[in-house]
């Protein structure tokens, strides 16, 4: 039962980090929302770096499916405990870069603490 659930919570993960990828290829203005102030969407340079971080996360979205399709509930929690650095990684430079406390928190560590439970769901259950 608890590996119904945390399948299920690693498939959100991952549909979200897709999702994620994909808004920062074609609206690269969403990009403001990371956290860190004075984010230049409109520069050219800064967008050819978000297209990289984007196509990065479509790709660790689509790892999360590969997982899923071939039933290694166990090799998924591995893969989500260790991606959940990706996050924690997310909220210090965040938290570096002076940017809003509520998002480094709220949202990147809010996330790592859902991707770690995901994880020990996968790997006890």
């Amino acid at each position: 039962m608890l590996i119904n659930v945390a399948n299920v919570l690693a498939g959100l993960i991952g549909v979200g980090i897709i999702v994620i990828g994909a808004r920062a290829l074609w609206v690269p203005q969403a990009a403001a929302g990371f956290g860190i102030p004075g984010t230049r969407t409109e520069d050219p340079n800064f967008q050819a770096w978000l297209s990289v971080k984007a196509v990065r996360d479509i790709a660790s979205g689509l790892f999360i499916f590969v997982l899923l399709a071939g039933a290694a509930p166990h090799l998924l929690g591995w893969f989500m405990l260790v991606a959940t650095g990706i996050p924690l990684g997310d909220a210090l430079i965040v938290l570096r870069s002076k940017g809003p406390k509520a998002i480094a928190y709220g949202v990147h560590g809010a996330t790592a603490a859902v991707m770690l439970l995901i994880s020990l769901l996968l790997l006890v259950g």
